[in-house]
């Protein structure tokens, strides 16, 4: 079994390793996750949230990288559904690599079922409380959730030319063609031989296994490289995982020596703006040709970066 040293993660403080663990047990005991018959009914939570995930129908595929399952273990809960028909699963015929899964009337049921009894189990909860209290703890819940997300979001260096990052610059073009007034040509993009090895780096950002981020460096001049085409996904913005990537941009330009970094944005991107003027960036004079271009920004790097 694989250990773990607290004491080799120095940024971690043992304080809050504990409270994390502690609010853990609380609340999986308050909501009945350790009670083999979860809300009442005749199954355990991991069942029954399978179940819902399901949804009107989905992939195995598909399931497993929602919710980080083992492939053998999804297997041997979609088996146990569909001997309790709870659930169907068929291959398509236009893809008999995949496995479908879709309820049955039967398991469409429990579902609801499961869904009414939630919410009772929600509302005896929350009648404890004051207005003033509900809103405090709603806000809390959503403080803590945008903040776990982000904790689960990966960022990895790819290469420029990897299927992820093409597909990241293609949205990244296609969202800011329908912001910027002009319109945007992809030929501004940056080459994939430009941001991969010794030449730059290219960082895709991953939720459940899904691209929902990205950010390029490349040199610019000697000592200066230039960072472009930061980007999150429409629903994954507000977590913060821009400044994550233009940390992470940072330091992959510390590894290669660089001194300082540039970039530019367009004037209509005024949240950028404000996020590079946050992050240490100094406004400087037009440095390069990009017409779409209007903001010309430098950072100066220290030895530890973001």
């Amino acid at each position: 079994m694989e250990t773990f040293d607290l004491s080799q993660r120095t940024s971690v403080r043992a304080e809050d390793v504990a409270a994390f663990r502690r609010f853990n047990r609380y609340f999986t005991r308050r909501i009945g996750v350790l009670d083999d018959h979860y809300l009442g009914q005749a199954r355990p939570l991991g069942e029954a949230r399978l179940l819902f995930e399901i949804g009107d129908g989905v992939s195995l595929r598909e399931l497993r990288g929602r919710l980080g399952l083992d492939a053998g273990y999804l297997s041997r809960m979609a088996k146990a559904l569909e001997a309790q028909g709870m659930v169907r699963l068929a291959v398509p015929a236009h893809d008999n690599r995949l496995r479908m899964i879709e309820p049955t009337p039967a398991g469409r049921a429990e579902v609801a079922e499961q869904q009414r009894r939630a919410d009772a189990l929600a509302a005896g909860l929350l009648e404890g409380l004051t207005p003033a209290q509900r809103a405090e703890l709603t806000g809390a819940m959503a403080t803590a959730e945008r903040l776990l997300r982000l904790a689960g979001i990966t960022v990895e260096t790819v290469d420029g030319a990897s299927a992820d990052a093409r597909a990241c610059l293609d949205a990244y073009a296609a969202d800011i063609d329908a912001r910027f007034p002009e319109g945007f040509d992809k030929a501004a993009l940056v080459r994939p031989e430009e941001v991969t090895g010794d030449a730059g780096a290219f960082l895709v950002a991953y939720e459940e296994g899904r691209p929902v981020g990205c950010g390029a460096l490349r040199r610019l001049a000697p000592g200066t490289g230039e960072i472009r085409h930061v980007w999150v996904h429409p629903g994954a913005r507000q977590l913060g995982l821009a400044r994550r990537l233009l940390a992470g941009l940072e330091r992959e330009a510390l590894a290669r020596g660089l001194a300082a970094v540039r970039l530019d944005t367009h004037a209509v991107l005024t949240e950028a703006q404000t996020m590079y003027r946050a992050c240490g960036y100094a406004e400087i004079p037009r440095y390069d040709d990009n017409v779409y271009a209007a903001h010309w920004f430098e950072k100066r790097l220290t030895g530890r970066s973001g």
